[in-house]
This record gives structure tokens, C-alpha cells and sequence, in this order.
């Protein structure tokens, strides 16, 4: 593995915050991230910090892996390390410049993280994919990695009260065979029957990530299908319009008032 110093120091930080908190990381499927060559890693979406585990992930695989951000943070301290561990902007008006952006980490053997969700799930149920892991996929020929961490949701997620002292919470990884997918012309068939596999297959890791797991009745972190007070995947839907809802309106009165 190639030495990247601020990498090295974030990682660091990351062992020592999972110790002082007691975090129990179970991982299982390890061996299926490449110790060499691109692919696409994608991961399921429940908490604000869940990319700690999957950078744990990777660096146990001797790599690297490259994130996906929103491009706004490009700047401070948080673009200072976004540029130094080579993560990737995501500028939703300029779309098409981060995806290339990725499709090039990509061929040139990086790991990419991808969270098809786009944004985290409140129902802690997978939301409905986006298709721009399959398309890099398909466009870069690099396999594309399910993944998926349960637990997580308990210390900081959205709606519910952070638990960042030390909770000895079990997180749970799952982490599947990779899906081969040679270099093609993207298309939006093959893009979308991708797709649907790769929800299938992160499902079903979920599933496995689960059992086992203490499941409280009523908790807020437990699904309604497994008995908790979470919203149900169609309340979440409804929370989420409303959450955008609310940021444009704000957005559009900042504008509002430097204009």
C-alpha cells in the first residue's frame, strides 16, 4: 500500500475513537475487496459516520479507498482533507464532471465508494438505488462490491439522539462477492438491470448483517418490519421530501438576502 500520510493520521484517529467508544466491528466477507485494481464499493447509507467503517474496511485489505462528497465541502479544513485522501467532489449541478471524475479513479485501480442510496436511509430499510454505481461500473469495467453495516444507525443518525460516548455497540459488516461487469457502452437497460442486482444482493447482506444483532422491540434504530419505532420506508419518504422542502426554502431565502 502506497503511504499517504494524512490518510494514515485520519486512520489512526478512526482506531482510536472506535476504542474509546468500545465498538464491537464484526466483519465478514473481508477477502472479497481487491487487494489490487479498481472497483466499485458499494455501501448502504444509515448513519453520518458510517464512512469510518468502510475506510476500516478497506485499509484491512491493504487500500485506500476513495470517497464520493458533496462538493460544497471543498474548502476549509474538511477540503484541505478531502484533497489530500483524494476524494472525489460530487457537484450535483455539474454532474457529469464528478462521474467522470470517478470512472477515472476507477481505471486507474482505485477503490471508489458509492452509497446508491444517495442520502441515509430514516426507515434503516435500503431506499431505492441510484444507478450511477452501475454505470461506472459498466463504463469503467471494474466489479462493483456490495456492502453493508448495520449498527452504525445507533451512534449518530438523523432524527434520533447521538450516542458517541463510550456504548460498546456492536456494528456488524457484511461484505459480498464482487459483481463482475465487463467495459461496455452505457446503456440504460443494462444500467437499471444492474442495478436492480446490486439491491438484491445488498438486501440480502443486510439480512445477514441483522441476524444475530439484538433487536430491542420499539427502539428507534430498529426498523418497523423487525418490530422497532423507525418510520416505515413510506413515512421516511415523506420525512425526506419534507427535509428537502425545508432546505430549499432556506437556501432560497439566503439567496434572497445577498442578492
Amino acid at each position: 500500500m502506497v503511504r499517504e500520510p494524512v490518510f494514515d493520521v485520519l486512520t489512526g484517529l478512526v482506531h482510536g475513537v472506535f476504542r474509546a467508544q468500545g465498538l464491537r466491528v464484526d466483519i465478514a466477507g473481508q477477502e472479497h475487496i481487491p487487494r489490487t485494481g479498481g472497483a466499485v464499493l458499494a455501501v448502504n447509507h444509515t448513519a453520518y459516520l458510517d464512512f469510518m467503517e468502510v475506510g476500516l474496511v478497506g485499509r484491512r485489505s491493504g487500500r485506500n479507498v476513495r470517497y464520493m462528497m458533496k462538493a460544497e465541502l471543498e474548502h476549509g479544513i474538511v477540503g484541505w482533507l478531502m484533497k489530500h485522501c483524494k476524494a472525489i467532489g460530487v457537484d450535483r449541478r455539474h454532474g457529469a464532471e464528478s462521474y467522470e471524475r470517478a470512472v477515472t479513479a476507477l481505471r486507474d485501480g482505485e477503490i471508489v465508494v458509492v452509497y446508491p442510496e444517495a442520502t441515509i436511509s430514516r426507515s434503516f430499510e435500503l431506499k431505492e438505488f441510484k444507478s450511477g454505481a452501475a454505470r461506472m461500473a459498466i463504463e469503467s469495467g471494474a466489479p462493483i462490491v456490495p456492502m453493508t453495516i448495520w449498527g452504525a444507525q445507533r451512534i449518530w443518525t438523523k432524527d434520533i439522539p447521538k450516542q458517541l460516548g463510550r456504548n460498546h455497540f456492536p456494528i456488524h459488516i457484511r461484505i459480498g462477492e464482487p459483481i463482475a461487469v465487463p467495459a461496455a457502452e452505457v446503456t440504460t437497460p443494462a444500467a437499471d438491470a444492474l442495478t436492480a442486482e446490486l439491491h438484491t444482493r445488498m438486501a440480502d447482506l443486510l439480512t445477514l448483517a441483522q441476524q444475530g444483532y439484538e433487536l430491542p422491540p420499539g427502539a428507534p434504530w430498529v426498523p418497523a418490519r423487525l418490530g422497532g419505532s423507525a418510520p416505515t420506508p413510506e413515512r421516511a419518504t415523506v420525512l425526506d421530501r419534507e427535509e428537502l422542502a425545508r432546505r430549499r426554502a432556506a437556501a432560497e431565502r439566503k439567496a434572497g438576502r445577498t442578492a
